[in-house]
């Protein structure tokens, strides 16, 4: 039986070191596109080639692609000095990607890997700069409109996530604050990498999908982190004008000293946008793919996880 062969950018990120493991599982014939080296422990045993070069070398993408049943484009940036920089990766960069595979893999399957914040455009840069990528991805497969899938994951958490690791830290502190009284989907990553898996490999129909999850309060999400490290503590709700005046103060630092902050002023918007969560109109069918890891399960073993790897004491 011949093997699918999945073409994936962005497999060294957090999401796509699963997704590599979860079209393993699944049988697929895996080519990916990095700048270096991209051996991980996380992939002991699994096989895939490599294509050397970026988003913006159209020779390496069309080897990247060449041939391949199905395109999962994962890059994209989370953190940018400004508009610009956001831009330039994830919407020019995932517009290059999806005229490669039109022009190479004319008959593949294309997905394309965006955020539930790019529901909102305007509330951040980052979110408006994914928004565009949908955008042009979709302007790029006009006419051949049933080889596009979207998808929009929503928080993911889980083994080798450095972002959400500050929120079992904070966790530990004497006493929590919650940044927001809003609520969230949150998801595995595990199962977050199967769903993509299940869609490349041809599950599904074409279109613009969010991924399910469990929906919580950040208060909820908090005192489930403290539960899974064994800690009781007094939340404390940080007020809104503060999380503001903190995320413009780290977005002036950031330019200040020529860096990328991960905390900004659009960062802060989003944290305290009410709704976060993924509705039933826009979610993937659970004919499709069904989430298996609760929150409790899920909290307690990424703890072990990083407390095993020495990432949480």
């Amino acid at each position: 039986m011949n093997r699918r062969v999945v073409a994936v950018t962005g497999a060294t990120g957090f999401l796509g070191l699963h997704l590599v493991a979860a079209l393993s599982r699944a049988g697929a014939k895996i080519r990916i596109l990095a700048r270096r080296d991209p051996a991980h422990e996380f992939w002991s045993g699994i096989e895939y080639e490599t294509i050397f070069g970026d988003l913006a070398d159209e020779a390496a993408l069309a080897r990247l692609v060449h041939g391949a049943d199905a395109v999962v484009h994962a890059a994209g940036l989370i953190k940018a000095q400004n508009r610009a920089a956001f831009l330039r990766v994830n919407r020019d960069g995932a517009a290059a990607v999806a005229k490669a595979a039109r022009l190479h893999a004319p008959d593949a399957r294309f997905v394309a890997v965006s955020t539930l914040a790019a529901r909102i455009p305007e509330i951040s840069d980052y979110a408006f700069s994914k928004h565009a990528g949908e955008e042009a991805v979709r302007a790029v497969y006009t006419g051949t409109e049933s080889q596009l899938v979207t998808i929009r994951p929503p928080v993911l958490y889980g083994p080798w996530d450095k972002a959400t690791l500050s929120v079992f830290q904070t966790a530990a502190l004497p006493i929590v604050p919650v940044l927001s009284r809003g609520r969230v989907t949150i998801l595995h990553v595990t199962d977050a990498a199967t769903a993509l898996a299940h869609v490349a490999l041809g599950a599904g129909e074409s279109g613009l999908f969010a991924l399910p999850g469990g929906d919580y309060t950040l208060a909820e999400v908090a005192t489930e982190a403290m539960r899974a490290q064994g800690r009781k503590a007094n939340l404390l709700h940080v007020p809104g004008v503060l999380l503001r005046a903190a995320g413009a103060a780290s977005g002036l630092w950031g330019r200040l000293r020529g860096a990328a902050p991960v905390f900004s002023a659009g960062k802060a918007r989003e944290m305290l946008y009410p709704d976060w969560t993924v509705h039933t109109d826009e979610a993937l069918p659970a004919s499709v793919y069904h989430p298996a890891i609760g929150l409790e399960e899920g909290f307690a073993s990424t703890v072990a996880w990083y407390r095993a790897h020495g990432w949480l004491r």
